[in-house]
């Protein structure tokens, strides 16, 4: 996923928002503490992020770009061993995790629920040209589904899931969707 290009102040603001949240949650932050931690008046935050939605926006598309980047798969078959690495990341940042998961599942305008479903459809097209639009769009949106922070937190609060057995049912999902094209390759 990619960021708009942002400004030293912005990244500042973004940082420290971040940080404050695995610190204290997402709730318990002003604008003032945001300021404080990242050194810059708070009319500047304001001025930024003139609501708390913008910043929410903001916030959850830098986290997603910066601290839960992956590389990008070269073929769609790789596609379950990134999922299972994307799970492990929002494991290890679970504050983060589910900022992103939920800013995406609320609907807010603005937010990217699905950040690479462009280079799905892109791997799709290169190796799988001829499947069908019908199949080929289920193939995208379970896809995009599995590899999402929403499914890290489903997984996490629905089903008790530790951060191995989230890792490998998300890979597992993947490679079953997967499978229904593999033989059309």
């Amino acid at each position: 996923m990619t960021v708009p290009e942002l400004s030293g102040t912005q990244t500042a603001i973004l940082a420290a928002y971040a940080e404050l949240i695995e610190e204290v949650g997402s709730d318990d932050v002003s604008y003032r503490v945001i300021a404080r931690r990242a050194g810059i008046a708070e009319r500047t935050v304001f001025r930024n992020y003139p609501t708390r939605v913008d910043l929410l926006l903001a916030t959850a598309a830098w986290i997603e770009a910066t601290l839960f980047t992956r590389e990008e798969s070269h073929s769609i078959f790789d596609i379950p061993l990134a999922i299972r690495d994307a799970m492990q990341r929002y494991d290890e940042r679970p504050e983060l995790a589910h900022v992103v998961a939920e800013t995406a599942m609320r609907g807010v305008s603005g937010a990217a629920p699905s950040p690479g479903r462009a280079h799905l459809e892109r791997l799709l097209d290169a190796e799988v040209p001829a499947l069908d639009p019908a199949r080929r769009t289920a193939v995208i949106a379970a896809l995009s589904h599995l590899d999402s922070a929403g499914t890290w937190v489903t997984f996490r609060r629905e089903f008790g899931m530790d951060r191995r057995d989230i890792a490998d049912a998300a890979a597992w999902a993947a490679e079953a969707v997967l499978d229904s094209i593999r033989a059309r390759t």
